[in-house]
């Protein structure tokens, strides 16, 4: 693994920024996650070393895809390609973060940094350079829905960064979305802010090529009164990992989480979620959901924190589960870790199959068994699908991944 290599001699990256040099500085130590800890444990070695061993390219990359035609009253950006942005209008903004408040805020979140819970975004601030860093800060109302794009190339691995801003009684949609070319690693580490009484309706979605891999990590800070809505797909890489860490920093704030990782092959994604309570008076309703076809693997872990001043948490975890074959492999773990003791909090998993009565019965209807298998994993895939912020729909996920199945 030649990045691992470049990082204990610190020959990586010429021309660090500060914000490299310490997270380099913290890489050096342990350049590698620990594979006996829970957050790794489960991970595919090789695959996973598959992901590293592409040549690092911090280079803008053109990517051939026809994006979906975009709607006039989008606003669409693409990580390396245009990330200056300033608008300024009647009833909101959207302008850059100056480099001062990005490192100030950057220093503050790596200084909380577990070495195995954070190493993607370790890795990540280490290959991050300025042109592939887009730090936006948001506010007012009436804002047009957001649309944020990053890629990988083939034969490269890509890294790229999005820091968001969202000021007091700000309200925005945004979708972003990860596109992984065959034969490349993709990176991406987000950060959001959210300020007293702003919300989110916070779309991902990520799909890749074959031998595409994808380490894609979320950290959301939420103050009082806010609300982050979160819909995520994930298929179609080898490997893919998706971490989030959501953290109520004062209670009274609101979480809905709807999310999906689908796969087939031998391909393996995972979803690890941390959520912690650090206030009274909390929400969180969250559903996950896998499905794992041929000789794939798929992973949920979940994890709801909620110290003594959490009292009055309400939360909710369920992982909900389809395998379609008998070689087909899912690891399912929701979690609680409870201390206060005046809370309302419940989690729970399934592993099922497809429901061979009411396959049974479309077929006494003359519906063909493929179709009336496409119209059952229909069905499941809408809950999750149907969350995702409406400028999804441009890009026809439901018939994508019903086709893929």
């Amino acid at each position: 693994m030649e990045i691992i290599e470049k990082i204990k001699t610190n020959k990586l990256i010429d021309n660090q920024t500060e914000i490299q040099k310490i997270c380099l500085h913290k890489l050096q130590s342990s350049p590698l996650p620990n594979p006996k800890s829970e957050l790794w444990r489960l991970s595919n070695k090789s695959k996973f070393s598959n992901f590293l061993n592409y040549s690092f390219n911090e280079k803008n990359s053109k990517f051939d895809i026809n994006y979906p035609k975009n709607c006039q009253s989008t606003i669409r950006l693409i990580i390396g390609e245009n990330c200056q942005i300033k608008l300024i209008k009647e009833n909101y903004s959207i302008q850059q973060l100056s480099e001062n408040e990005l490192n100030e805020y950057i220093k503050e979140q790596i200084a909380c940094f577990d070495q195995n819970e954070n190493w993607s975004d370790l890795l990540n601030l280490s290959l991050s350079s300025k042109k592939n860093f887009l730090a936006l800060k948001i506010n007012g109302s009436k804002i047009p829905p957001i649309e944020i794009f990053s890629h990988a190339s083939s034969n490269s691995l890509n890294a790229k960064t999005l820091v968001i801003f969202l000021e007091k009684n700000c309200e925005i949609e945004l979708l972003q979305v990860n596109l992984g070319k065959e034969n490349s690693s993709l990176s991406q580490s987000t950060f959001f802010l959210l300020e007293e009484n702003s919300s989110i309706n916070h779309g991902v979605v990520s799909y890749g090529e074959n031998k595409s891999n994808l380490l894609n990590s979320l950290n959301v800070i939420q103050q009082k009164n806010s609300e982050y809505n979160l819909g995520s797909l994930h298929f179609k890489f080898n490997y893919a990992r998706f971490q989030i860490s959501i953290k109520q920093s004062a209670g009274n704030a609101k979480t809905n989480i709807r999310g999906m990782q689908i796969t087939k092959n031998d391909e393996q994604i995972s979803t690890y979620t941390k959520i912690d309570f650090n206030g009274p008076n909390g929400f969180l309703d969250q559903i996950n959901k896998s499905l794992a076809d041929d000789k794939s693997h798929a992973i949920f872990e979940g994890s709801i924190i909620v110290p003594k001043i959490a009292q009055k948490t309400d939360a909710s975890q369920l992982s909900r589960n389809l395998l379609l074959s008998n070689r087909a492999q899912i690891d399912t773990k929701p979690q609680l870790e409870i201390i206060a003791d005046d809370v309302k909090c419940k989690h729970g998993a399934t592993i099922s199959q497809l429901n061979e009565e009411e396959l049974f019965y479309m077929r006494t209807r003359g519906i063909t068994l493929p179709e009336a298998s496409k119209l059952q994993l229909s069905s499941y895939f809408q809950e999750i699908i149907s969350f995702i912020p409406v400028s999804k729909d441009r890009w026809d996920l439901l018939n994508k991944i019903i086709n893929e199945n």
